[in-house]
């Protein structure tokens, strides 16, 4: 591994999507995250996520979906509020929908954790790709990731797990670094059970 990739994976920082501006990645650019995406370890293939590429017109119909939803089920929201409810799916030039897709006909030999841990580093891949080519990405959740009506839009059955909305786009500068945990508090070494001879 070059020292620029270790450079890479020890500054790799997420952009606020509120900050990610045009222009978006190109379709070169967008090939190639998506490229690094699929290189995730998949215990037995199973190909277990899908990503959905959303540009400007598919995240507006997204968003009037959201916005209709949190209006009817927060009647005592603000203006302000469900405006900011519009806006979420649409702050940046692209929007990843990652979705788990786990086969259960597979999961004695390849547990359902492990396929949607395989869909979470799918997530991971997109933002080290992202960073790597100059732009800016972050991955988020929040309630449209788990409410039925959200998948129901954008055509995932009910058992379908959205794994998060993955925003790119061209970040404002370098991102700021924020504290990161201390190695000493995080990581052990295990000596064994001891019963060993």
């Amino acid at each position: 591994m070059t020292q620029a990739v270790i450079d890479l994976l020890l500054s790799r920082r997420s952009v606020l999507a509120k900050d990610l501006g045009e222009p978006g990645p190109t379709a070169e650019q967008l090939e190639t995250i998506l490229a690094a995406a699929l290189r995730v370890p998949d215990h037995g293939r199973v190909e277990p996520w899908r990503i959905q590429v959303l540009h400007k017109a598919a995240q507006a119909s997204l968003a009037e979906v959201c916005r209709e939803i949190f209006e009817r089920e927060n009647a005592a929201a603000s203006n302000a509020l469900i405006e900011a409810e519009y806006e979420r799916m649409q702050r940046s030039p692209v929007l990843l929908v990652v979705s788990s897709h786990p086969d259960p006909q597979r999961f004695e030999k390849v547990p359902a954790m492990e396929q949607l841990l395989s869909a979470g580093a799918l997530c991971q891949n997109m933002l080290i790709a992202a960073q790597a080519l100059g732009l800016g990405a972050q991955w988020v959740t929040g309630w449209p990731a788990y409410h039925p009506e959200i998948r129901k839009a954008l055509g995932h059955s009910a058992e379908t797990d959205i794994v998060g909305f993955v925003h790119v786009g061209t970040p404002p500068g370098p991102p700021r670094e924020r504290p990161r945990p201390d190695p000493a508090a995080i990581v052990s070494e295990w000596p064994g059970s001891g019963d060993a001879d």
